[in-house]
This record gives structure tokens, sequence and C-alpha cells, in this order.
């Protein structure tokens, strides 16, 4: 797929990623529409397993940028979590040979778990709102243009 610009108006398809031990969240979403959508959680044995479903994924939705949450403390203050995450990420660039922003995730979680429709898919719903975030903090310049 063609990377977006201003002059041409293609979209770029953008994919993100809610991390955990456990679980992972993954949503999609483009820079004409800016609207996330969650697409799956994956609950891997191993790292391998996790991206051979990752690689599936990105074959099928083929992205021109993936997008990372960034877990933080309350105060900014970076943990195991940070450092995990920051991993996975850098794994996703070179597996896949993509470019990865991270974006801070500090209430992507906290946000959806009130919503009792959201508890299936939590994870999902959670990339779904660290992709939302990355469409509202970066100029649309720059979302369109990779």
């Amino acid at each position: 797929m063609p990377k977006s610009n201003a002059i041409t108006g293609v979209a770029q398809t953008v994919m993100a990623f809610d991390y955990g031990t456990r679980r992972v969240g993954v949503a999609v979403g483009n820079s004409v529409t800016r609207i996330g959508q969650a697409l799956k959680t994956i609950v891997a044995r191993n790292a391998d397993g996790l991206f051979q479903e990752i690689g599936s994924l990105v074959n099928e939705w083929q992205p021109d940028l993936l997008v990372v949450g960034r877990p933080l403390h309350p105060d900014g203050a970076t943990h195991e979590m940070t450092e995990r995450a920051t991993r996975f990420g850098n794994q996703l660039k070179g597996r896949l040979n993509l470019p990865v922003i991270w974006v801070d995730e500090r209430y992507s979680s906290a946000i959806l778990e009130s919503h009792a429709q959201m508890q299936d898919n939590l994870d999902a719903h959670s990339a779904a709102v660290i992709l939302e975030q990355y469409f509202a903090e970066a100029p649309v310049s720059k979302v369109d243009q990779g």
C-alpha cells in the first residue's frame, strides 16, 4: 500500500498494540478516518507464536506504521512493563521492518474497564484507544505523510 501524503490523499494504515505479558491487544485504523478499530486480543504461549499471529495480521492489513502503547507510572516514571513494551516494539520493528512509534498509554485500560461490553476484548479496545491517542496527538501532516 502506498504511503499517504497530503497531495494524493491516500490513506496510511496504522496498526496499534497494547502489550501485556499474557495478552496483546491489536487495533487498526487509517489516517483518513483517524479512528481505531479493535481487531483481536492475542494470547500466545511464547514469543514465536505471538509474532506469528502478528505477522498474519500484518499480512492481512498491510500497515504502513505500527504504534505501541508505552506504560508509565502516573507521574511519568518508567517501570518494568515500560521496558518490556519497548522491547516488544523494537522486536516488531526488527521482525516486520516497519516504523514503530510509542504512545503514552497510562490510562488506556482504566478508561475501558468500567464498560462491561469491553471486558471480553479489553486489550484490543485498549489498543484502539492507544491508536486514537496517536491520531489525536500526531499533526495531520505527520499522520498523512508517515
